[in-house]
Protein backbone atom coordinates (compact mmCIF):
# COMPACT_ATOMS: atom_id res chain seq x y z
CA UNK A 1 0.00 0.00 0.00
CA UNK A 2 1.31 3.73 -0.83
CA UNK A 3 1.71 6.46 1.78
CA UNK A 4 -0.36 8.87 1.01
CA UNK A 5 -0.19 12.05 3.40
CA UNK A 6 -2.45 14.27 4.84
CA UNK A 7 -6.41 14.15 3.79
CA UNK A 8 -5.63 12.17 1.12
CA UNK A 9 -5.36 9.15 2.84
CA UNK A 10 -9.05 9.46 3.91
CA UNK A 11 -9.83 8.33 0.10
CA UNK A 12 -8.85 4.84 1.54
CA UNK A 13 -11.98 5.22 3.61
CA UNK A 14 -14.43 6.43 1.34
CA UNK A 15 -17.84 4.01 1.50
CA UNK A 16 -16.59 2.73 4.78
CA UNK A 17 -18.86 3.33 8.02
CA UNK A 18 -16.85 5.47 10.08
CA UNK A 19 -16.96 6.69 13.79
CA UNK A 20 -16.32 10.84 14.15
CA UNK A 21 -15.54 12.33 17.82
CA UNK A 22 -15.90 15.98 16.95
CA UNK A 23 -14.23 18.87 19.21
CA UNK A 24 -17.90 19.36 21.27
CA UNK A 25 -18.12 15.78 22.23
CA UNK A 26 -20.90 14.67 20.09
CA UNK A 27 -20.29 10.70 18.41
CA UNK A 28 -21.19 10.36 14.89
CA UNK A 29 -21.19 7.35 13.10
CA UNK A 30 -21.98 7.12 9.34
CA UNK A 31 -20.94 6.69 5.43
CA UNK A 32 -17.82 8.69 3.97
CA UNK A 33 -18.84 9.63 1.09
CA UNK A 34 -16.89 12.49 0.28
CA UNK A 35 -13.60 14.79 1.46
CA UNK A 36 -11.42 17.46 0.61
CA UNK A 37 -7.88 19.48 1.08
CA UNK A 38 -9.43 20.39 4.58
CA UNK A 39 -10.31 17.08 5.72
CA UNK A 40 -13.92 18.24 5.50
CA UNK A 41 -16.40 15.64 5.72
CA UNK A 42 -19.76 14.67 4.21
CA UNK A 43 -21.55 11.24 6.17
CA UNK A 44 -24.30 10.10 4.74
CA UNK A 45 -27.18 7.91 6.69
CA UNK A 46 -25.39 9.73 9.88
CA UNK A 47 -26.56 8.64 13.44
CA UNK A 48 -25.28 10.75 16.63
CA UNK A 49 -24.43 8.88 19.19
CA UNK A 50 -25.24 9.59 22.92
CA UNK A 51 -23.11 7.55 25.98
CA UNK A 52 -24.39 8.03 29.44
CA UNK A 53 -22.77 5.26 31.85
CA UNK A 54 -23.60 2.15 30.33
CA UNK A 55 -26.33 3.35 28.12
CA UNK A 56 -26.26 4.96 24.86
CA UNK A 57 -29.06 5.59 22.46
CA UNK A 58 -28.93 6.88 18.31
CA UNK A 59 -30.62 9.69 17.02
CA UNK A 60 -30.90 9.91 12.96
CA UNK A 61 -29.47 12.34 11.45
CA UNK A 62 -29.55 11.85 7.79
CA UNK A 63 -26.53 13.83 5.54
CA UNK A 64 -24.36 15.32 7.61
CA UNK A 65 -21.39 17.61 6.29
CA UNK A 66 -17.80 18.60 9.15
CA UNK A 67 -15.62 20.56 8.96
CA UNK A 68 -12.34 19.04 9.20
CA UNK A 69 -11.14 21.60 11.80
CA UNK A 70 -14.09 19.90 14.52
CA UNK A 71 -12.32 16.21 13.74
CA UNK A 72 -10.89 15.09 17.02
CA UNK A 73 -10.46 11.31 16.07
CA UNK A 74 -11.98 8.94 13.13
CA UNK A 75 -11.92 5.34 12.77
CA UNK A 76 -13.58 2.89 11.01
CA UNK A 77 -16.50 0.72 12.38
CA UNK A 78 -15.36 -3.33 12.65
CA UNK A 79 -18.82 -4.08 10.57
CA UNK A 80 -18.22 -8.05 12.26
CA UNK A 81 -18.11 -6.66 16.33
CA UNK A 82 -20.50 -3.76 15.68
CA UNK A 83 -23.43 -5.73 17.23
CA UNK A 84 -21.18 -7.26 20.18
CA UNK A 85 -21.19 -3.79 22.39
CA UNK A 86 -21.08 -4.17 25.97
CA UNK A 87 -23.45 -1.03 25.81
CA UNK A 88 -27.43 -1.32 26.53
CA UNK A 89 -29.71 0.33 23.20
CA UNK A 90 -32.54 2.08 25.02
CA UNK A 91 -34.67 5.26 23.57
CA UNK A 92 -34.03 8.34 22.30
CA UNK A 93 -35.96 10.41 24.93
CA UNK A 94 -34.72 7.53 27.49
CA UNK A 95 -30.72 8.99 26.32
CA UNK A 96 -31.76 12.47 26.15
CA UNK A 97 -33.52 12.88 29.82
CA UNK A 98 -29.94 10.79 31.68
CA UNK A 99 -28.02 13.01 29.38
CA UNK A 100 -29.57 15.93 30.84
CA UNK A 101 -29.49 14.57 34.37
CA UNK A 102 -25.98 13.75 34.14
CA UNK A 103 -25.20 17.56 32.71
CA UNK A 104 -27.21 19.26 35.20
CA UNK A 105 -24.66 16.67 38.12
CA UNK A 106 -21.46 18.44 36.73
CA UNK A 107 -22.95 21.82 36.97
CA UNK A 108 -23.86 20.98 40.47
CA UNK A 109 -20.26 19.51 41.23
CA UNK A 110 -18.62 22.61 39.37
CA UNK A 111 -20.59 24.99 41.61
CA UNK A 112 -19.77 23.21 44.55
CA UNK A 113 -15.99 23.07 43.40
CA UNK A 114 -16.04 27.35 42.52
CA UNK A 115 -17.64 28.01 45.98
CA UNK A 116 -14.72 25.76 47.35
CA UNK A 117 -12.64 27.59 45.53
CA UNK A 118 -13.53 30.81 46.30
CA UNK A 119 -13.79 30.16 50.10
CA UNK A 120 -10.27 29.31 50.07
CA UNK A 121 -9.69 32.64 48.15
CA UNK A 122 -8.58 30.96 45.05
CA UNK A 123 -10.55 32.71 42.15
CA UNK A 124 -11.66 30.32 39.16
CA UNK A 125 -11.55 30.90 36.09
CA UNK A 126 -13.75 33.86 35.12
CA UNK A 127 -16.51 31.38 32.97
CA UNK A 128 -17.08 28.99 35.42
CA UNK A 129 -17.60 30.93 37.89
CA UNK A 130 -21.33 31.71 38.42
CA UNK A 131 -23.66 34.75 39.23
CA UNK A 132 -24.40 33.62 42.55
CA UNK A 133 -20.76 33.53 43.76
CA UNK A 134 -19.79 36.98 42.27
Amino acid sequence: MNYMPGTASLIQEIDKKLLVVLRDGRTLIGYLRSIDQFANLVLHRTIERIHVGKEYGDIPRGVFVVRGENVVLLGEIDLENEGKIPLKEVSIDEILEAQRSEQLEKQEQEKARNKALLERGIQPHIDNVTEEFM
